[in-house]
This record gives structure tokens, C-alpha cells and sequence, in this order.
């Protein structure tokens, strides 16, 4: 038991989560409040940030701190980080989580690749790559000084496949939507941004891993459900308690021997 406790053990940890207060964010967050390190929420929603800070801190009785920070500038990253040195001394672990996916109900974007709107392309580009890849050399930076630390950078199913448009189709609509092709591109960036970081840092004592889920469930409508549902082995959509699971085991030293790997929790999504 002791040894286990011993491999799982992150109390004192100061773990920086990007999109800290979102679906996955907030449930990273409180895990790590469990198990007793210090996570710090980095959210563009600061006030929402904090707010669910403070319930994490209350209930768990350790140290959560709320922040409103842009990933997209590297600036608020440095004010965020700066805050952390100061009240914390030192940065143990990075959670690259923060993303925009492009969902099903998203009326604002064109349906198909050939009038994909170049802004969104740039957007999605702006916040699932330069946000990743700014975010990583802020608190890099910090991690390489102590020489330790982990991060960990979330990717996604259509990182490595490309998306199944069919699952997207609604008989009858005037529109189809499309998954769009920023956020597959943007996301298979992910993974060699890992692989590139777990190279170039591993004389640091940095661990860099990527995490890809598969589809999460966050209330879409019950087709769309219903078509994920049979195009995945398990037969269903991810609940976002799913992920915290193989979270934990990336950040924590039950997984010290891996460095830019992926861990695929898909339900089995990409064994078909």
C-alpha cells in the first residue's frame, strides 16, 4: 500500500491546468486537489476560474488558485507564472488542456473545407498550437531551472485520424455540418510538439506526454450520441470522469519511465 501511495503521491505538486475551469479542466483539477497537490485553474474565464478555486480549496482543504489567462499571449502566461514563482516557488506540472474544437451546433462556421474561413483556421491554430506551444516554454522555462517537472499536452482522437463526417450528417438539414479541418490539423500538431519537447528536455528531468481522448460526452444532441455511440467498441461516448484516470497516472511517477508517448483513451475508436 505504501508503495502505491508512494507512486500515486503528488501532495505539494503545483500543477498548472489550461482551460482550468472548462469540461475536462475542472475535472483535472479537482483530482489533483484529492490528492493533495496545488492546482492552479488558468482559464480565459477568470471569474469562473475562481470561483470554482475556492469550492475546490474549501472542499479539499489544499491550496487552489484561480487565474484568468490568455494562452494566445505570452504575456498573460508570464504574469500567471510569475504569480505562481512568488506565492509557490517553483512549477511541478503542466496540464496543456486548453483547446477550441469547432462543435456540432457552432453556426458561425462554414460546413465545408472549400470555404473554410482562413480566420477560424488561424484561431483554431492560434489557441490548440501557438497556445500549447507558448504555454509550454513559459512554464518550461521554469521546470528546466529546477531541473524536474511533467507536462502534459492534450491531443485528441482526430489528431490521429481524420474525423468520420459521417456521424456529422443529419437527414433532411439544408446544411450539413463538417468537422472542421483546423481542429484535426491543429490537433495532430499536438503530438509532435510532444514529441519535440520530450527530446529537448530530457536531460532537464522534464517528462512530456500526450494524452488523447476520444469523444467526451458534454450534452450533444442525442443522434449525434447515438452515431458516436456505434462507431466506438465500448459502445458509448466518454464521461469526462474517464480521463481523469490516465491523467493522474501521466502527471504522477506511476508513469516515470515515459516520455513523449501517447496514451489513446478512445473506447476503442481507433482499433477500427
Amino acid at each position: 500500500m505504501e508503495y502505491l501511495q508512494k507512486l500515486f503521491n503528488l501532495k505539494g505538486k503545483v500543477a498548472v491546468i489550461t482551460g482550468g475551469a472548462g469540461l475536462l479542466g475542472r475535472r483535472y483539477a479537482e483530482a489533483l486537489a484529492a490528492a493533495g497537490a496545488i492546482p492552479i485553474m488558468a482559464d480565459v474565464d477568470g471569474l469562473l476560474a475562481e470561483r470554482l478555486a475556492r469550492e475546490l480549496e474549501e472542499k479539499y482543504r489544499t491550496s487552489v488558485r484561480g487565474f484568468a489567462v490568455d494562452i494566445t499571449s505570452k504575456e498573460s502566461l508570464e504574469e500567471c507564472k510569475d504569480r505562481i514563482i512568488k506565492e509557490f516557488g517553483k512549477v511541478d506540472i503542466l496540464i496543456n488542456n486548453a483547446g477550441i474544437s469547432g462543435k456540432v451546433d457552432d453556426k458561425n462556421v462554414a460546413p465545408g473545407f472549400e470555404d473554410y474561413p482562413l480566420t477560424e483556421w488561424e484561431k483554431a491554430f492560434g489557441v490548440n498550437v501557438t497556445g500549447m506551444f507558448l504555454a509550454a516554454q513559459v512554464f518550461g522555462r521554469e521546470m528546466a531551472k529546477q531541473e524536474r517537472g511533467v507536462i502534459v499536452n492534450v491531443c485528441s482522437i482526430y489528431g490521429i485520424l481524420s474525423p468520420d463526417q459521417r456521424i456529422y450528417y443529419k437527414e433532411g438539414a439544408e446544411k450539413q455540418f463538417v468537422k472542421p479541418v483546423s481542429y484535426a490539423v491543429s490537433k495532430s500538431a499536438v503530438l509532435n510538439l510532444t514529441r519535440y519537447l520530450a527530446t529537448y528536455w530530457a536531460s532537464k528531468n522534464i517528462r512530456v506526454n500526450t494524452l488523447t481522448p476520444g469523444g467526451v460526452f458534454d450534452n450533444q444532441d442525442a443522434d449525434f450520441v447515438k452515431k458516436y455511440s456505434e462507431r466506438t467498441p465500448m459502445g458509448r461516448m466518454a464521461n469526462p470522469e474517464d480521463m481523469v484516470g490516465p491523467m493522474l497516472f501521466l502527471v504522477s511517477d506511476t508513469s516515470a519511465y515515459m516520455t513523449g508517448a501517447n496514451l489513446i483513451v478512445d473506447g476503442g475508436w481507433s482499433a477500427w
